[in-house]
């Protein structure tokens, strides 16, 4: 048997993380489907997949310890939302001084 965690952050930023075994041999696609995460989230069943931040196919064969993540699509370019931080803070400086 060969030990995965499965790791999806839903839309609301619930977290949800399955520790799972599964046959030596399965693929990601197997495990997915094993740990019903299909039938909880339903949204996750086209979703991309990657093992430690690499995005792999569900065909992939998994290794003991790995680490199955699902990814939403980004809502704002990461690059962009730093900006507007980084404006929001200078803006609140900006009166803190004046």
């Amino acid at each position: 048997m060969c030990s995965v965690d499965i790791v999806y952050v839903s839309a609301d930023q619930q977290l949800l993380h399955l520790h799972c075994e599964v046959p030596d041999g399965a693929t990601v696609g197997q495990a997915l489907s094993q740990s019903g995460i299909w039938n909880t989230h339903p949204e996750t069943r086209d979703l991309p997949v990657g093992i430690f931040s690499r995005q792999v196919t569900q065909e992939t064969l998994l290794k003991p310890g790995d680490r199955i993540e699902l990814y939403r699509p980004l809502l704002i370019d990461p690059k962009e939302k730093r900006r507007q931080r980084a404006a929001s803070v200078s803006s609140r400086a900006k009166r803190r001084i004046s």
